[in-house]
């Protein structure tokens, strides 16, 4: 579909809604059971809340804040936003009342969505701080405080009286007005490297790059089903997935939460879903899990199917060269042992589009191997996000791709990758400075180290900013060595650390379940987690696993110590941020005693629970 043939995203819910009437367009679950609206009937809502919004006064360019995890009413509001001639503002679900009041005032927003009373409750707790709302909006009902009112989604949108032909006029004349160039959203970046910035995004931004992003893949031919759970309040799940199989005609259904996607997949059994490399190596995990606690019998053929596969896809989709008789034994394999893991996800998965960090080489080749397709590809909120993606036809398992069509991609002096192309942000809101800073001579400034091969592939190695430079003058990325640690059978994450220090150190998150299974096996006498972390034939254990990795590399990357902490870093531990990254600078903050401990003792290792940054034991 030619997305750029329209003025805007609304223009083409528009005609979608005339074309796809009686197709669902979007599932949600309520109560326990999976509903849905069909084109028509989104369409109609959206309409009735852009008049509810322009009723109370919203004009063309207001900004309107979301503050809501990914379900209909989020979907209802930004069309509606839209259609109205304003601005979207999203804000991330986890973030706290103060957070939240940074982006209402910054960007002056005097309407804000809200999706549960937890999310009001949280500005009501810094009503003070945020002067200027005029209005705020559930999707679901419940009491406000009367100094501080709220109203439903439904009552703005008067659900119950149908909109009069003259109210359908003046609306769509409104998307009618809709330009190219018109600012779409202003999207606040999560700010763990300082204050956050508004990315001011063009209805052409994400049009352009939803287009030339469905060119690369050329999947989305026939009618497609896509599981959402990233939040839409980050770009990548936005852009690469939600706008683009609407626009495309397809179904969006949401998630009910990141916890709970596997068991959505399949109830839904959606065939492409948008995701950041958690997803992987939790697939990758839990399918080796469950080999692990196979028969003999089963092992071998899973593992004798996995060396098939692999050869199967280098020669398929990165050498081209003939199969013969690999493509027979690939097929009695994958009708054996893949199929019967891909119906665990499901079983309809195309593929997925994975972004927001590297993913490990050796779990991109698994997924492909396995039936399930990733195409890793990367960008940035700035880049409405894509900058560059793989394709069936451009895949190298270690690479993020090649540049998408009119986009140009170059390194500095230092490594840094800089690029210029159509999805490129003119600006930061209100913050000349750091435009000035990010873009120079039209080139943006990514930020991230990368390298570009040959033949056009680009490899990102890490955040420029995050590179550890040791005491003794090596510059070191720590996010491969962290995948390494994290395809560990016993490792769900990592955190490696060692800047301006004399060796790198790491903090490791077990995989709880596995961990749990061997202390059965060894029959280990412990209370809770925090006690099993700490037996010596725990630590003895995962001693010898950073061993078998540090064997592997040279020794100014090896791990001299770790620590082991009793559960995952979560986002409401303030560890990762909404999209699944590490806070690099809140985990080191943390466990800073903890770390710190590490230089000061001898051995590998460290017998004994973690420190938080005020002494205590965690």
């Amino acid at each position: 579909m030619n997305f750029l043939s329209y003025q805007s995203i609304p223009a083409i819910l528009k005609d979608n809604a005339r074309k796809f009437a009686g197709r669902t367009a979007i599932s949600y679950k309520k109560r326990g059971v999976f509903l849905s609206l069909t084109y028509e009937e989104f369409y109609e809502r959206v309409l009735m809340l852009a008049r509810g919004l322009k009723k109370s006064g919203v004009k063309p360019g207001d900004r309107v804040a979301i503050f809501s995890e990914n379900r209909l009413g989020w979907a209802i509001s930004d069309f509606g936003v839209q259609s109205a001639g304003a601005i979207t503002v999203p804000i991330y679900a986890t973030n706290t009342g103060t957070q939240a009041a940074y982006v209402i005032n910054h960007s002056e927003a005097k309407v804000v969505f809200v999706s549960t009373k937890s999310q009001y409750e949280k500005l009501f707790s810094i009503r003070d701080q945020i002067p200027n709302v005029e209005l705020i909006i559930s999707y679901e009902r419940f009491m406000g405080d009367r100094s501080f009112p709220v109203y439903t989604q439904y009552q703005l949108s008067e659900v119950s009286t149908p909109l009069a032909e003259s109210e359908r006029e003046e609306i769509e004349a409104e998307i009618e007005r809709i330009k190219q160039e018109d600012i779409l959203t202003i999207i606040y970046t999560s700010g763990t490297t300082g204050v956050p910035k508004g990315v001011l995004l063009t209805q052409r931004n994400i049009m352009v790059n939803a287009e030339h992003g469905v060119a690369r893949i050329g999947q989305l031919k026939t009618q497609q089903t896509f599981l959402s759970f990233l939040p839409l309040s980050h770009v990548l799940e936005r852009t690469g997935g939600y706008y683009t199989n609407l626009l495309s005609g397809n179904h969006v259904a949401f998630a009910e939460n990141v916890q709970k996607v596997m068991e959505n997949m399949v109830e839904i059994r959606p065939t492409n879903m948008v995701s950041v490399p958690r997803l992987f190596e939790k697939i990758y995990s839990r399918v080796y899990e469950n080999v692990h606690q196979s028969t003999a019998f089963k092992r071998n053929l899973f593992h004798r199917a996995v060396e098939v596969g692999r050869r199967y896809v280098q020669k398929k989709y990165v050498t081209h060269e003939p199969l013969g008789i690999l493509e027979l034994q690939y097929k009695f394999f994958d009708r054996l042992v893949f199929r019967k893991v891909r119906e665990r996800f499901g079983g309809k998965i195309k593929y997925f589009i994975c972004g927001g960090a590297p993913l490990d080489k050796t779990i991109n080749e698994f997924m492909w191997i396995i039936g399930l397709p990733v195409f890793n590809g990367y960008g940035l909120t700035e880049t409405s996000p894509a900058i560059t993606l793989s394709s069936l036809d451009v895949i190298r398992f270690d690479s993020v791709g090649k540049p998408l069509k009119d986009t140009e991609v170059k390194l500095a002096a230092d490594g840094e990758l800089y690029v210029k192309g159509p999805q490129v942000m003119g600006q930061y809101y209100k913050n000349d400075d750091a435009t000035r800073e990010t873009i120079e001579d039209g080139w943006f400034k990514t930020g991230d180290i990368a390298r570009i091969d040959e033949q056009g592939y680009v490899y990102i190695i890490d955040r420029k900013k995050e590179i550890i430079v040791t005491a003794g003058g090596k510059n070191i990325a720590p996010q491969p060595i962290e995948n390494e640690l994290k395809l560990d059978k016993y490792i769900s994450q990592a955190y490696v650390y060692g800047d301006k220090k004399p060796y790198l150190v790491a903090v490791l998150t077990p995989n709880l379940e596995r961990l749990i299974d061997l202390g059965r096996e060894l029959e280990l006498d412990y209370i809770d987690m925090e006690e099993l972390v700490t037996h010596n034939k725990v630590m003895e254990l995962y001693t010898q696993r950073v061993e078998m990795l540090n064997a592997t590399l040279p020794p100014y990357e090896t791990i001299k110590r770790f620590v082991l902490l009793p559960r995952e870093f979560t986002i409401e531990g303030g560890e990762l941020t909404p999209t699944l990254k590490l806070k690099r600078k809140e985990i080191y903050n943390k466990y800073k005693d903890g770390i710190e401990e590490l230089y000061m003792k001898a051995g590998n290792g460290l017998v004994g629970r973690p420190k938080t940054n005020n002494g205590e034991t965690k």
